[in-house]
């Protein structure tokens, strides 16, 4: 803990450090205490993570411009070097300040330090010759919380990889080598920061990205299939590439028709794949699950077993592309019976009663536990009596646990 007397003098004996300002009466703040102080244990010797109690020390917080709790930043020699944009897990901080150690660029003298550097568990960006070295630099130093980045100015490493001039090696991480793709691909246009920029971003993930908790914002930009399974690298990189060779078929055959793929740890995305996806407890545990979300927020899962040839992933494609899914929505069960002056509607009926062309709608949104919904409720199913087999329907949705939608009306004329 660092505070207004001491933080300068402690600050300046740390190459890197990581700093949380925090109150000690902040919600987020106590939720974040035990994930920074499990990454500061294993970050301990490497990167000294740090904290300052501003209702206590008012004077630092303010000198580095705080203004909400908590604000992480990233100290460089006792020097404010860049706010903290990264994960907020004990894992996801230890893997992001590790990137921060060192120096922005490693120098590659020798083959072997070239071997030693890309056989990572992540993505290796390399310059071979370096005579855009101040650029790539400054690249590096920009990008640096992203990727890992190394140069060398002995083109010679590079001939293995086709390279015969100045260029820039994106190495994939070898434990998603595939036959499908190039594990290393070459830019060679001229280098500035943007441009390196947009050819790692277009080419770090390949065909079928490992998609986690960290990356799937990223990823979710564009209409994603992703396959959730048993997928561990760190501890069996053989049986985790064994599903993804066979999603990486499928991405390789519909490349270039607007869908991106992904593989998943389906324990770290159980929660959200049950609450909006309605994947059942006993469901997926062995086979992958297979889900498509579109930028439009639509949702469609494969409710076919996943065959190991890769036949009923593809015909879940096919059927994506030729619109005959159906979109999953959470929804209660649609009313075997109907018939009353005031329809129940629920998610899964809404569009086909609430959007019939040929009559208007006015709809009730309410919950069985509100006060007003209950006193209403007389008066809105006389209205409904009033104006039974007209062209115009009463309908009522009640909000649950499992399905989208305190007391609201609408009117939906015919349709619209």
């Amino acid at each position: 803990e660092l505070g207004d007397a001491d933080f300068d003098y402690l600050a300046t004996e740390h190459e890197t450090m990581l700093v949380t300002f925090y109150a000690p009466w902040c919600g987020h703040c106590k939720k974040l205490a035990p994930e920074f102080e499990k990454a500061a244990t294993r970050l301990k010797g490497t990167v000294q993570l740090a904290k300052v109690d501003c209702t206590a020390h008012s004077e630092t917080c303010g000198r580095f411009g705080v203004s909400g709790y908590p604000t992480l930043k990233i100290f460089r020699n006792g020097r404010d070097s860049t706010p903290y944009d990264g994960p907020r897990s004990a894992d996801g901080i230890y893997h992001y300040m590790k990137k921060q150690t060192g120096p922005d660029s490693v120098h590659l003298q020798a083959e072997e330090d070239l071997q030693t550097f890309t056989d990572h568990y992540d993505a290796s960006i390399v310059d071979a010759d370096g005579s855009r070295l101040p650029e790539f630099l400054r690249a590096a130093a920009l990008l640096r919380e992203q990727f890992r980045f190394a140069h060398t100015t002995d083109l010679k490493l590079a001939h293995e990889y086709g390279v015969t001039s100045e260029s820039v090696l994106l190495f994939r991480p070898p434990r998603l080598s595939n036959k499908f793709e190039e594990s290393v691909v070459v830019f060679k246009d001229f280098l500035t920061i943007g441009s390196l920029r947009r050819f790692i971003r277009d080419n770090i993930s390949g065909l079928c990205p490992h998609m986690t908790m960290e990356n799937r914002d990223r990823l979710r930009v564009h209409d994603l299939l992703t396959a959730y399974y048993d997928l561990d690298y760190h501890r069996n990189i053989r049986g985790s590439n064994y599903w993804r060779n066979r999603v990486m078929k499928m991405a390789s055959k519909y490349s270039g028709r607007g869908l991106t793929f992904s593989v998943a740890n389906q324990k770290d995305f159980l929660s959200e794949l049950e609450d909006e996806f309605g994947l059942g407890t006993s469901e997926g545990e062995e086979l992958p699950f297979i889900t498509i979300r579109t930028q439009l927020g639509h949702k469609y899962t494969m409710r076919e077993e996943f065959t190991r040839d890769g036949q009923s992933l593809e015909r879940f494609i096919e059927d994506y592309f030729a619109g005959r899914l159906k979109r999953y929505i959470r929804s209660e069960p649609v009313p075997e019976r109907n018939v009353a002056a005031v329809k129940v509607v629920v998610a899964e009926s809404f569009d086909d009663v609430v959007k019939d062309g040929e009559k208007d709608v006015l709809i009730q949104f309410y919950s069985r536990s509100c006060s007003h919904c209950k006193k209403l409720e007389p008066v809105y199913r006389e209205l409904a009596e009033t104006v039974h087999g007209r062209t115009f329907h009463t309908v009522s949705l009640q909000p649950s646990t499992r399905q989208a939608s305190w007391q609201t009306h609408e009117a939906s004329p015919q349709g619209r």
